[in-house]
């Protein structure tokens, strides 16, 4: 029987499907086990080796592993039920399997043991990022990265097994299983390694969130001579951490002092934008200008960078956003988020760097209004005479829903009221 690779999705029709877990326990007392009898099939669903979850199993009950590849036994020292195992599976599924963007589970990992990391790519949506490496499985696939043995060890065709058979791995596909996992054959000692190595890791971070701010940027120096690609994942993944975890709203300076650790300052207001912003995004420009504000205020590589985010939320909420383009370029602009050159020089070229050259076209098409606007707003203002200030303070502009565009009115000025400072980004 079959059931969602994801079983939090009830769709009958899902089109992810697993073999439901098969477990046997064996032997008595002291010598008591569990085998999962189908862990290669399970395995493959995944699209992962059949060690890994059973690891996985093992990290997690406290228990040792062993790894019969010969015969295609993957076993957990100890009694344990089949449901359990199958609902101690979801957890591996959602930590090293399904893509924390689409939930779809067509990933694949990218392990670089030098470096330590291991970085995941989803084939369904695009997404690349890193996983958080604090499991003690991580450990393992750090020491046993999947290569390219995933195809061999799944890889069903004669030709395989005929090769498997002259170079004398036995029968079947005993052989391509003993070059993925015999040096962990059985992990019965090497088990204690490990933990101890991801205890030192986890002992090391409790030590780096007790010390300051400013230290942290003394600190993984290492991190700058990574890849421009995994110095963005990991901001990614930090600011992805203080949004889960609640702590996002007065994270604005830890934020913009792990950008400037990593050296990816210009780029932040990009992925602030991916996480920050969703449909609701005038009142989110409001909530959160102060973390935009320290990485766009006099930075206009940066203020390019969050034109780009605004173009990736535009294209993932068309409906609602798309008509709305001017009111949300003009909100931009009235937070000191984007600057007037900075803006006619966007809307002078359509570009397909962050979304497709048709909806490109759109979002500039949308935009016109606004930039019209503001360009004829620039003019009057190189113009006019001092004299004309006052008067030009009762000029607001007011978007149209019906009309969706720009006007210019004059309104009647009322008694000011208090109104919250702006905010002093030097002084901050």
């Amino acid at each position: 029987m079959s059931v969602n690779v994801n079983r939090s999705v009830s769709d009958q029709f899902y089109r992810y499907k697993m073999p439901r877990l098969i477990a046997k326990v064996e032997g008595k007392g002291n010598g008591i086990k569990t085998v999962i009898v189908n862990m290669v099939d399970v395995a493959k669903a995944l699209n992962r080796p059949p060690t890994y979850p059973t690891k996985f199993f093992g990290c997690e009950l406290g228990a040792q592993t062993q790894f019969d590849t010969k015969n295609d036994r993957y076993i957990v020292n100890g009694s344990h039920e089949a449901n359990k195992l199958q609902d101690m599976l979801d957890g591996f599924i959602r930590k090293f399997v399904l893509c924390p963007e689409c939930d779809n589970p067509e990933t694949d990992l990218h392990v670089n043991p030098k470096k330590q990391t291991i970085g995941t790519s989803c084939k369904a949506c695009g997404y690349r990022g890193m996983l958080d490496t604090r499991h003690k499985l991580c450990t393992f696939i750090l020491k046993n990265p999947p290569g390219e043995t995933l195809s061999v060890l799944f890889n069903e065709s004669g030709s395989n097994r005929k090769k498997d058979k002259e170079n004398g791995s036995g029968s079947g596909e005993a052989g391509n299983h003993d070059n993925f996992d015999a040096p962990q054959a059985v992990d019965g000692d090497d088990d204690d390694e490990d933990w101890a190595e991801e205890t030192t890791e986890e002992a090391q971070r409790r030590r780096m969130e007790e010390i300051s701010d400013h230290a942290k940027n003394l600190t993984l120096s290492e991190d700058l001579e990574k890849p421009l690609e995994e110095r963005v994942n990991l901001f990614y993944n930090f600011v992805k951490q203080k949004k889960e975890s609640g702590t996002i709203d007065g994270a604005d300076k830890e934020i913009l002092a792990e950008a400037e650790r990593l050296d990816v300052k210009a780029m932040g207001p990009l992925i602030l934008s991916e996480l920050l912003f969703n449909e609701n995004i005038r009142d989110q420009i409001k909530k959160y200008k102060r973390h935009f504000l320290r990485f766009c205020h006099n930075n206009k590589k940066a203020q390019k960078y969050l034109l780009g985010g605004f173009e990736c939320v535009v294209k993932l909420h068309q409906v609602q956003l798309l008509p709305r383009v001017p009111i949300i370029l003009k909100d931009l602009y009235d937070a000191d988020l984007l600057e007037e050159d900075v803006i006619f020089a966007w809307a002078e070229k359509v570009s397909k760097k962050y979304v497709s050259k048709e909806l490109a076209k759109e979002i500039h098409a949308k935009a016109a209004p606004f930039v019209k606007w503001l360009k004829e707003a620039e003019e009057e203002s190189e113009g006019s005479e001092e004299e004309e200030e006052e008067d030009d303070e009762n000029v607001e502009v007011v978007y149209s829903s019906s009309a969706r565009e720009l006007k210019v009115e004059t309104v009647k000025p009322d008694t000011p009221e208090k109104e919250e400072d702006d905010i002093d980004i030097d002084a901050i």
